[in-house]
């Protein structure tokens, strides 16, 4: 247990200091970290195998929130001090009072993940890190044996895709697409998958039509806040949904949609694979 007395100290720079893009270190990926908030997403995490490197929390949670932490953590160094000091070190308020900093696990490769999925999402330019979090979190909680983005996606291991997600960032496998779009589709096709694009188009199918539903093996594609799938990645996909709206409202946010989508196109009860 470590007192806190000087804010400047460089083993207290991840939680105060260091980019998202220096945790990351692509250089030395050995070293690279992500920062993880409050008690229960850090248990997640620990539930997933990561390891923590080192704990920072308000001197209250020591015996409160934080203890059950401290138990699974080990003999890593914990950083204290009362609520005012840690305000002066981070800039804000400590989500619960307990940040953990562990280290970045390594990412499987993506036939790793197709081999063993029947349901997965695709995401193409997903940029708001907050929206990476949701659909995470709806990933999560409908069932997706997966999820693949595009190099041009937000980091999910972001500090705030990880808060917004609940951990579920730990818990649904995932991976970068390289080569995206003809490399990703190519492997799609090879294991099996058919491609479902979720657009705003003349041919699109409402999201309920039964020849998608009834796939053995349907990869639902999600595109960027802005201007959704770029056309060319449309053109290539086996099919196009669109939900019906009401109101005259046109679309619903990506995080939304792929919701919906997650919950209409999930794998029924009863319907088998063998993978």
């Amino acid at each position: 247990m470590i007192e806190i007395t000087d804010i400047t100290a460089p083993e207290l720079a991840p939680y105060a200091k260091l980019t998202e893009a220096q945790l990351r270190s692509r250089i030395d990926p050995e070293s690279a970290l992500i920062i993880v908030e409050s008690p229960k997403v850090i248990h997640t995490a620990l539930d997933a195998g990561l390891r923590p490197v080192s704990l920072l929390m308000e001197r209250r949670h020591i015996t409160g929130d934080g203890a059950g932490v401290i138990a699974r953590c080990g003999d890593v160094p914990l950083y204290t001090g009362d609520r005012e000091v840690l305000r002066s070190l981070t800039g804000y308020a400590l989500t619960r009072g307990v940040l953990c900093a562990m280290a970045r696990p390594g990412l499987p490769a993506p036939d790793e993940l197709l081999r063993v999925s029947r349901r997965v999402a695709v995401m193409e330019g997903v940029v708001d890190s907050t929206n990476i979090g949701a659909v995470f979190r709806s990933a999560a909680a409908l069932g997706m044996d997966a999820l693949l983005l595009s190099p041009t996606c937000c980091d999910p291991f972001n500090r705030r895709s990880i808060r917004v997600s609940m951990g579920a960032v730990f818990q649904v496998p995932w991976t970068y697409l390289e080569g995206w779009p003809e490399r990703g589709f190519a492997l799609l096709r090879e294991r099996g998958f058919k491609t479902a694009a979720l657009a705003l188009t003349d041919r699109s199918l409402p999201i309920d039509h039964p020849a998608p539903k009834g796939e053995p093996r349907l990869a639902m594609l999600l595109g960027s806040e802005g201007t959704g799938l770029e056309d060319g990645t449309v053109a290539l996909c086996d099919y196009t949904l669109k939900i019906p709206m009401a109101h005259g409202v046109d679309s619903l946010n990506v995080s939304a949609a792929a919701a919906v989508a997650f919950w209409e196109l999930r794998v029924r009860e009863g319907s088998s694979l063998s993978l």
